[in-house]
C-alpha cells in the first residue's frame, strides 16, 4: 500500500470515528444542537462582516485596513478558541500505533490534515463577505486581488494552527507554557496597539501585500507554516511515547492525608476522594480551573468596566458567579466515579455517603466566588443581602436540581482524555445546565423589579436556607432512585470506559 493511499484512510478513519462511539447514537441530540450553535455562529459572523464593511465606509481609511490592522486580535481569539475543538495529534496517533506504520508518516499525516482541516476556513464567514463589500467592490481592485486576500487570511489561521499545536504540546509537560503565548499577546497588544500604532502599520502593510499579490507576504506566511510544522514533529513524536506509556510524574506527587477529615467517617473519606480527584484527575483539574476562571473574568469585568451595569446583566454576573462552578464540575456528576462503580456498589451505603461529600465539598468551593465577588461589593454594584441570596439560593436550588443528573449519568468518563472527546454530554446533561444557570436569574431579576434588591436577597436566601436545611431528604431520595437504576447505569459505565 503506498503513503497516498495510506494517507486516504487514515483521513477516512478520522471522518468516521465519533460514528464508532458506543454514545454516539444516544448523543445524536447533542450533536444536532451543537451544528445548530456553529451554524447560529456562521450567519453571526456573515453579519458581522456585512455591518462592519458599511460601518467602517466613512472613516479616514479604508475599512480592510482598520480589519487588517487589528488582525491579532483575531488570530488571539482563535488562539484561545482551539483549546475547546482541537487536540493534539499525540492523541490521534495513538490507535494507529500498533500497526506496522512508520511513527513519522503518521506524525506528518496528522499535522498535514491539522492544517487543512476545515475549521481553519470558519473564519472566512467573517472575511469573505467583508472582502467583498470591501476590496472585491473596489473599482481598482479585480477578483484576483480578493481571492488573494482570502487566501492570505486562511494561510495565517493555518499557521495559527501550529503555533497554537506547539504551545499546547509544551502545555503536557507543564501548564506553566501557557503564559509564554499570553505574555506575547499582552507585550503585542499594548506596544504594538495601545501605547504605539507599530503593529497595526505593520500588520495593514503585511496583509495589503495579500490583496496586492505581494509573492513576499504569501512566501512569508508559507515560510513560517513550514517552519512550524517541522518544529513540531520531534515534539509530538516525544508526546506520543509519554501519552502510550502514562510516563506521568507519579513520585513527585505529595500524598494527601487530611487527618481532621477522619472526623468525619465515610462521608469524610469520600470527602478526602473529591479533593484527590481535583488535584490529580485531568479532567476534574481541568473542569475546577474552567470554573475559577470564568468567575474571575466575570468579576474582574464586572468591577472595573461598566460593560455589566444593566440591571439584567447585574443579576446574571452575580447568580452565574456562585452556580457556574458547582454547574461545571456536577453536571459530569457520578461520571468519574463510572470508572469503578463496581467497587462503590460493593459496599453497604457508600453512595449515600459520596454523595454527602459532594454536596459538602461543593458548598466549601463557594468560598472562592465569595473572594472574587468582594470587589463588586465594594464598589457598590451588589449588596450583602443579594450575595446571601445567590449562596444559599445556590446551595438550596440549583444544587439539588443538578444533583438529580446523579441518577441518570451512565457515562464514564476517561480522566486522562479532553472532556470534549469523551463525548458524554447528553441532552439532560445540557438542559439542567441551562435552567440551572438561566432560572435563578430570571427568579432574581423578578423579585427585584418587584421589590428591592435586598428584599429580593432576603427571598431567595429564605428559601436558600429551607433547601439546605432538608438536605439530607433530598440525597436520601437521589440515593433511593440512584440504587433501583444501579444494574442499568453499571452496564452503562463498563460499555463507556
Amino acid at each position: 500500500m503506498n503513503k497516498i493511499n495510506l494517507f486516504r484512510i487514515i483521513r477516512r478513519n478520522q471522518k468516521i470515528a465519533e460514528k464508532r462511539h458506543p454514545l454516539f447514537e444516544r448523543n445524536k441530540a447533542v450533536k444536532i444542537i451543537t451544528n445548530v450553535i456553529a451554524i447560529f455562529w456562521a450567519i453571526y459572523l456573515c453579519i458581522l462582516g456585512v455591518l462592519l464593511a458599511y460601518g467602517l465606509k466613512e472613516t479616514n481609511r479604508e475599512a480592510y485596513d482598520w480589519v487588517n490592522g487589528l488582525f491579532i486580535l483575531f488570530l488571539i481569539t482563535d488562539f484561545f478558541l482551539r483549546f475547546i475543538v482541537q487536540d493534539t495529534p499525540a492523541q490521534e496517533i495513538k490507535p494507529y500505533k500498533l500497526l506496522p506504520i512508520p511513527i513519522k508518516f503518521l506524525i506528518n499525516t496528522f499535522l498535514i490534515r491539522m492544517g487543512i482541516r476545515r475549521y481553519n476556513m470558519f473564519w472566512l464567514f467573517f472575511f469573505v463577505p467583508f472582502g467583498i463589500l470591501t476590496v472585491y467592490m473596489r473599482p481598482y481592485l479585480s477578483f484576483y486581488n480578493f481571492a488573494g486576500y482570502i487566501i492570505g487570511i486562511w494561510l495565517m489561521f493555518v499557521f495559527n494552527s501550529y503555533w497554537y499545536l506547539l504551545w499546547r504540546t509544551l502545555m503536557h509537560h507543564h501548564s506553566v507554557y501557557i503564559l509564554i503565548p499570553c505574555c506575547i499577546y499582552a507585550v503585542l497588544i499594548f506596544c504594538g496597539i495601545i501605547h504605539d500604532d507599530f503593529l497595526i502599520n505593520v500588520s495593514i502593510s503585511f496583509i495589503d501585500g495579500f490583496i496586492y499579490l505581494n509573492p513576499i507576504c504569501f512566501i512569508a506566511v508559507i515560510g513560517a507554516i513550514i517552519a512550524f510544522f517541522f518544529i513540531n514533529i520531534p515534539l509530538q513524536h516525544k508526546l506520543i511515547y509519554q501519552e502510550i506509556a502514562k510516563t506521568e510524574r507519579i513520585k513527585n506527587l505529595q500524598p494527601i492525608n487530611l487527618p481532621i477529615l477522619n472526623h468525619f467517617g465515610k462521608t469524610g473519606e469520600y470527602l478526602k476522594l473529591e479533593i484527590k480527584s481535583t488535584i490529580r484527575n485531568r479532567i476534574v483539574r481541568k473542569q475546577f480551573i474552567r470554573g475559577c476562571v470564568c468567575m474571575l473574568l466575570l468579576c474582574s469585568i464586572f468591577s472595573f468596566t461598566d460593560v455589566y451595569d444593566s440591571g439584567v446583566m447585574k443579576t446574571f454576573i452575580c447568580v452565574y458567579c456562585f452556580a457556574c462552578l458547582g454547574v461545571i464540575i456536577q453536571t459530569n456528576i457520578m461520571c468519574v466515579e463510572g470508572n469503578y462503580m463496581d467497587g462503590l456498589m460493593s459496599r453497604k451505603e457508600s453512595i449515600l455517603s459520596l454523595l454527602k461529600a459532594k454536596y459538602i465539598f461543593n458548598c466549601i468551593m463557594l468560598i472562592v466566588p465569595i473572594l472574587f465577588i468582594i470587589t463588586p461589593l465594594i464598589k457598590g454594584k451588589v449588596t450583602i443581602m443579594q450575595i446571601l441570596g445567590c449562596i444559599f439560593f445556590t446551595t438550596g436550588i440549583i444544587y439539588p436540581f443538578i444533583f438529580q443528573l446523579a441518577v441518570y449519568n451512565n457515562n464514564s468518563i476517561h480522566l486522562n482524555h479532553k472532556l470534549t472527546k469523551n463525548g458524554v454530554n447528553t441532552k439532560a446533561q445540557m438542559l439542567v445546565s441551562m435552567i440551572a444557570l438561566f432560572i435563578p436569574m430570571g427568579i432574581m431579576y423578578l423579585l427585584i423589579n418587584i421589590f428591592d434588591k435586598d428584599k429580593a436577597g432576603a427571598i431567595m436566601c429564605s428559601i436558600g436556607v429551607i433547601g439546605t436545611v432538608i438536605s439530607p431528604l433530598w440525597l436520601k431520595n437521589i440515593y433511593k432512585r440512584l440504587m433501583n437504576r444501579r444494574y442499568e447505569n453499571m452496564a452503562n459505565f463498563r460499555k463507556t470506559k
